[in-house]
């Protein structure tokens, strides 16, 4: 077996492709027309010295790759095996695979290049001699958190990019032992590192125009070390810019599938060397699974018993289309146009294809899957993590937290998630909304999940231009994601509507926003994805499902309408999803993705107590209960909590019943009084007032001394921050005062798995549970489908006949 792998950015010389030119000569037509100056001229004077510079060496050695191609295709009559090349050498393996032609890489490396070029004053440096683990530790000891590693070539020669000045430093530390040589580069960029986020992002944004096709030969992903999939071209290829080459894995991998010959496509031998290299001190990677590189297939988790699966004898009888590439809107809408050709499996729908692509690749996600900030921090940094590591996203509560808690959960979010996956943080309405607002801009926070508003605020609208810039070709860059989460229509008209003028004015005097982004907002919706929330665990208006999300829906259409906005606002569903019947069902009403937060409160990753995720995880689905919610217990706000096993939901609804009927606390009687104290709060209310004094502002204090119904309520709503706690803490003495947001869907979830390994939350893990529950929901829905479309002929033709045998016995009798 053989393999043809093409060079990348440093095997560029004076002179290269001399030979090649005057064979190819419409190739070079094309290639000058679309660069606008003379490939030629470039390759062989070079007289500007312009090809070490980023922005003219990737288009020129990519046209020199794809010659070197053409001829080598002419002497070779058989195609090889695999393909792969070494960073930008990896368009002339897509090239070589048929997935784009020579005019659309050509494209797509001169705007790669000029995007990677525009970013300065970082460098590369290559580390000869040590090994991967080695410069790791060396890189943590020593502080460089400015660098990182780039290309890992072989086993002994590792690139890292980034701050030129730490380079130098690493340079010294490395070179104190004889064995190691550190060489600095003279590249323009720290490529392949966070350094080139802002470019990955512009040029996800260009790869929207561009349609592949499907690789007739497997490809090699600088990225992943594996062949590319099917939906994942876009995502790879944008990725690819700033995370690291895995180019000695890449070859191991080839190594062990039984490849043998590497041959060497472009100019010069370097990739030649790291392969003998590769072969002297590495092994073959053996894989124990086949990567299938034109599909993907939906499979069930390895730790769940498969209840819902079909049998083998029912599986579709006739192949279900699906799109080769879920990112590719165009290729989708071409696969269903009547007479075309497609892709098709008998696999039928598969996780990967559920939902919106336009919402998976805005957040560079595999499923069409998140998971709600619960407060307290309950939706925690590592089940945040474990979304963003699985190609999902979670949102961390940040709901009842201190500030610092939600700095430090940020930084260590940012710190694990270095590849760029997708993660975002709760933002709520309320009064520390600003600093929230200033914290998550001081940070970059790339998404938030804005809750509890029913109007646009100064601090969401500052966080939303802040995040507004202009691409080089004039189109926008959104960099501060909000997904509004709500309930009623009037809200979401607000996050559907451009940013309020008035604010955008106040904004712009003040000098937060700039003019650019204040005119940009005028094209934007405030929100680029709405999630209808439908009676869920929390708070809420206890909203239908079935009700809500058309509505939103057709809403959406017509402010896409009324406003012109290029680009659709998505739809989300949340509330009672459990199952993969709720998450079919939402599906099937038009959502773009789903949102869930009840069931992930019972998994390991839960930032509540061990005694919460025992009791939740015996609860069913009429084990809950609406309470009074005690941040808004003056106005009579609701939330759902759990029910089974405390007396919360009947206590907090005694203390709402209390204050409604009377003005003080004096005007309850004694008796009353007593219970209260003895067995609501565990102490009397002076206490209580007492521990208010030391949280509340002085002026609330001062306000509630002088009037009793507000030092009543102070003092009832102290019990709920009290239940709260007991939750979180786990304090066995007091579980019957518990309060435990929840709702029915994590009843259905507990029911749905019951008597498999999931039974337990010990083995339930927040990104199993997403990936399963949407695995499980493909099943569903290609066992519905097909019974829709098969059975019903058969099973409506016996139902006439017992009609029609039905009718004829009425008529004789009545005869």
């Amino acid at each position: 077996m053989k393999s043809f792998i093409f060079p990348g950015q440093g095997s560029q010389k004076k002179g290269m492709g001399k030979e090649l030119f005057p064979d190819f000569p419409n190739y070079i037509r094309q290639a000058n027309e679309i660069l606008g100056y003379s490939i030629e001229r470039l390759c062989i004077d070079d007289r500007q010295n312009d090809l070490n510079q980023t922005e003219y060496t990737q288009p020129a050695l990519f046209v020199v790759n794809a010659l070197s191609y053409f001829r080598v295709r002419e002497n070779y009559k058989q195609e090889p095996d695999y393909v792969a090349g070494h960073s930008l050498g990896e368009y002339n393996a897509l090239l070589a695979a048929g997935v784009i032609d020579f005019q659309t890489g050509l494209r797509l490396v001169k705007k790669r290049g000029e995007l990677m070029g525009a970013v300065k004053n970082g460098s590369m440096a290559a580390i000869l001699g040590m090994d991967k683990g080695t410069l790791k530790s060396v890189i943590q000891e020593n502080g460089f958190d400015q660098i990182e590693i780039a290309n890992i070539n072989t086993p002994s020669q590792i690139v890292l990019s980034g701050d030129r000045s730490q380079l130098e430093s690493a340079r010294k530390v490395v070179e104190r032992n004889k064995a190691y040589r550190c060489i600095l580069l003279k590249v323009s960029g720290a490529f392949h590192s966070k350094f080139m986020t802002d470019a990955k992002r512009r040029f996800a944004t260009y790869l929207d125009q561009i349609s592949f096709s499907p690789p007739e030969i497997p490809v090699i992903s600088n990225v992943t070390a594996r062949p590319y999939l099917a939906g994942e071209t876009r995502r790879l290829l944008a990725s690819q810019i700033n995370s690291p080459v895995r180019w000695m894995e890449s070859v191991r991998y080839m190594w062990g599938k039984g490849v043998e010959r590497f041959i060497e496509i472009g100019p010069g031998s370097v990739l030649t060397s790291m392969v003998k290299t590769i072969k002297e001190e590495a092994t073959p990677l053996r894989t124990e699974k086949n990567e299938i590189p034109e599909q993907v297939l939906a499979n069930g988790h390895e730790s769940f018993e498969d209840k819902y699966s079909m049998p083998s004898s029912e599986k579709l009888s006739t192949p279900i289309i699906i799109a080769p590439d879920v990112y590719d809107k165009p290729a989708r809408q071409r696969l269903f146009e009547p007479g075309s050709a497609a892709i098709t499996t008998t696999s039928g729908i598969a996780a990967t294809s559920l939902g919106c692509w336009e919402y998976k690749k805005d957040y560079c996600l595999k499923y069409a899957y998140a998971t709600g900030g619960m407060v307290y921090g309950i939706a925690s940094e590592e089940m945040v993590v474990k979304m963003g590591k699985s190609g999902m996203i979670g949102y961390f509560g940040t709901g009842a937290l201190p500030l610092d808690d939600i700095e430090k959960a940020i930084i260590h979010i940012q710190s694990r998630l270095d590849q760029e996956e997708a993660y975002g943080m709760n933002l709520l309405f309320g009064p520390e909304e600003e600093d929230h607002v200033s914290l998550y801009l001081k940070y970059k926070v790339p998404s938030v999940e804005a809750a509890a508003y029913i109007k646009m605020t100064p601090a969401l609208v500052r966080y939303r231009l802040n995040g507004l810039s202009r691409y080089f070709d004039g189109s926008i860059q959104i960099s501060n994601r909000i997904m509004g989460k709500l309930s009623r229509p009037e809200v979401a008209v607000e996050f559907m509507s451009p940013a309020p003028e008035g604010i955008v004015a106040r904004l712009l005097e003040q000098g937060v926003v700039t003019r650019e982004q204040a005119e940009l907002a005028r094209g934007l919706p405030m929100a680029d994805d709405i999630c209808v929330e439908a009676d869920s665990g929390g708070h809420t208006d206890m909203g239908v499902a079935s009700a809500l999300i058309p509505t939103m829906i057709h809403l959406r259409d017509e402010m896409m309408k009324k406003h012109r906005y290029s680009k659709n606002i998505r739809i989300g569903a949340a509330g009672g999803i459990g199952t993969p019947e709720a998450a079919a069902s939402a599906f099937i009403m038009g959502a773009d993705f789903i949102l869930t937060g009840s069931i992930n409160q019972c998994s390991v990753e839960a930032g509540t107590s061990d005694l919460v995720k025992d009791m939740l995880q015996e609860m069913n689905v009429q084990d809950t209960a609406y309470a009074p919610a005690g941040d808004m217990f003056e106005i009579g706000s609701r939330v759902q909590v759990l029910k089974k096993g405390v007396f919360f939901p009947a206590r907090a609804n005694k203390l709402y019943e209390l204050y409604r009927h009377y003005d003080s606390l004096e005007d309850i009687d004694g008796k009353t009084r007593m219970q209260l104290e003895r067995n609501y709060f565990k102490r009397t209310f002076n206490d209580v007032y007492g521990e208010c004094k030391r949280y509340y502002p002085k002026d609330e204090i001062r306000i509630a001394d002088q009037q009793p119904k507000k030092k009543m309520a102070m003092i009832f709503k102290w019990y709920f921050n009290y239940a709260n706690r007991l939750a979180l803490e786990g304090n066995r003495k007091n579980r019957v005062d518990f309060q435990v947001y929840c709702g029915p869907a994590l009843g259905a979830f507990n029911q749905w798995v019951k008597g498999t390994s999931l039974e337990n939350w010990r083995n339930r893990h927040v990104d199993q549970m997403g990936k399963m529950l949407l695995e499980q929901t493909s099943k569903l829905l290609n066992k519905r489908f097909r019974e829709l479309a098969i059975i019903p002929s058969r099973r409506n033709s016996i139902e006439q006949r017992d009609h029609d045998h039905h009718i004829s016995k009425r008529v004789t009798l009545k005869g």
